[in-house]
Parts: structure tokens; C-alpha cells; sequence
């Protein structure tokens, strides 16, 4: 028999490791026949909202984009997406970035499909256009090595554009992969494991973690990672970017 009092999750003041087992759901208005899982928001402290709906085959979601922006990931099956009047039947491994004033519609998945958001508050730039609609692949291709590491790529989801104010990447560790140093720096993340296990520190805490677990990182959590197991460990990670860095 399973203790029920044992959790992998871990929420602290800057980080949190959320393992799927103690999902609670939530009800989002226009988001129908699926479960929504908020992961990270700005109840923890954080500037981002991170969620995971797992659709029903009846499953919908439909709504406008107001103050945020959404990024949507298909993590697994497959649906139709309707943005702005242009329409895609999506596919695991494929997105569409929703930019501000949007309507968006999501119907006719398959059973069980899996779809990862990352939202945030847009912010202007004097001088440049706000990003439009924009619909990608996960591309192994085209992720480049990691400061000269075979064991490290990363591939930019969305374009480095001083247009936009959040990246979206993902970073996959080859067996034995490694950051090179323990990173402390001002953006903010908020990832999810899409395959393999890694441990990873945050700011001198240890934690194994694996397929299916999400991490938020507050700005200047220290953070290192490295791959284990026998399968490359991938995630997909929000930073935010491109903005002054102080409200004085």
C-alpha cells in the first residue's frame, strides 16, 4: 500500500519541483471536456502561469487573449486549433504562439490529448510591433550545440526579437550532459519534462526529477541540471526576455 503522505513535489519561497501526484484540477471558464491542471502562477509568487489540460475527445477550448499572451505545446495526440481565422490540426511536438487580442478555439482532439501553456502579461516596446501568430515545430534539427557541448542543444521555439518578451526553448541533454556552471541570473523559468530523468540543484537543493514533472525557477534561483539514465533528458522551458530590467 502506497503512503499517501510521501510526494516528490517540493514549493519554497523561490523554486518548486510539482510531480504529477498531487494534481489538483481546476475549472478555467471556456476550456470544456478536459482537466486543467494549473502548475505554476502568480499565487506562488511567480510572473508566468504554466498549465496542462489533458482534453477529452469531446474537449474544447475557446477564448480571447487579453493582457496575456498564451503559448500553447502539444505534448501528446493530436487537435484542431483555430487562431485569428487561420486554422491547423496540431500534432505532439508542434505550438502556436497567441499573441494579445486574439480569439483562439481548440476542438476536436484525440482522446487524452495533452496540451502545455505558458502564459504571460505582454509588455509594449517603444518602437516595436507587438509579435503576431506564429505556428512551430520541435525541430531536432534545428537546435544548435550549447556553449561547444555535444551533450547540449537547444532550440529557440520563438524568434529572438526584441518584439517579444518571452522565449520559449528546448534544451535536450544527451546522456552524461551537463550545464556547464551553476547559472544565477534575473529570468524567471517555468519548464516541463518531456522525456528521461535528470537531478537537478536549485539554489543547493537537490532533486531527481522525470518525465512529466514541472519546475518554476524564481529570477536568481542558482540552477544546475545533468541527464540520468539511459535516454537523452528534454525539457521544454519559458524565460522571460528582452525588457529593461527595473520598474524604477
Amino acid at each position: 500500500m502506497e503512503i499517501s503522505a510521501l510526494t516528490r513535489s517540493v514549493v519554497r519561497s523561490n523554486h518548486a519541483i510539482i510531480a504529477p501526484d498531487g494534481y489538483i484540477n481546476s475549472n478555467v471558464p471556456g476550456w470544456t471536456g478536459c482537466t486543467v491542471n494549473v502548475i505554476i502562477n502568480e499565487q506562488m509568487g511567480a510572473r508566468l502561469c504554466q498549465t496542462l489540460v489533458t482534453l477529452r475527445s469531446e474537449g474544447r477550448l475557446e477564448g480571447r487573449t487579453e493582457a496575456a499572451q498564451i503559448f500553447f505545446y502539444v505534448v501528446e495526440g493530436q487537435c484542431k486549433v483555430t487562431v485569428a481565422g487561420a486554422a491547423r490540426s496540431l500534432a505532439a511536438g508542434q505550438y502556436v504562439y497567441v499573441p494579445v487580442g486574439q480569439e483562439y478555439r481548440f476542438e476536436n482532439p484525440t482522446e487524452g490529448t495533452q496540451l502545455l501553456t505558458f502564459h504571460k502579461t505582454y509588455e509594449p516596446l517603444a518602437g516595436h510591433a507587438a509579435p503576431a501568430l506564429l505556428f512551430g515545430e520541435r525541430d531536432l534539427s534545428k537546435a544548435p550545440v550549447y556553449m561547444n557541448d555535444e551533450a547540449l542543444r537547444i532550440q529557440e521555439l520563438l524568434p529572438n526579437e526584441l518584439g517579444f518578451d518571452m522565449a520559449v526553448n528546448i534544451f535536450t541533454y544527451s546522456t552524461g550532459g551537463h550545464l556547464p556552471m551553476v547559472e544565477t541570473h534575473i529570468m524567471e523559468h517555468g519548464l516541463l519534462y518531456l522525456q528521461g530523468q535528470a537531478i537537478y540543484m536549485l539554489d543547493q537543493h537537490w532533486y531527481p526529477v522525470k518525465k512529466g514533472d514541472s519546475i518554476w525557477m524564481a529570477p536568481y534561483c542558482q540552477q544546475w541540471a545533468t541527464a540520468m539514465g539511459q535516454e537523452d533528458s528534454v525539457y521544454i522551458y519559458y524565460k522571460n526576455v528582452n525588457r529593461f530590467p527595473t520598474v524604477m
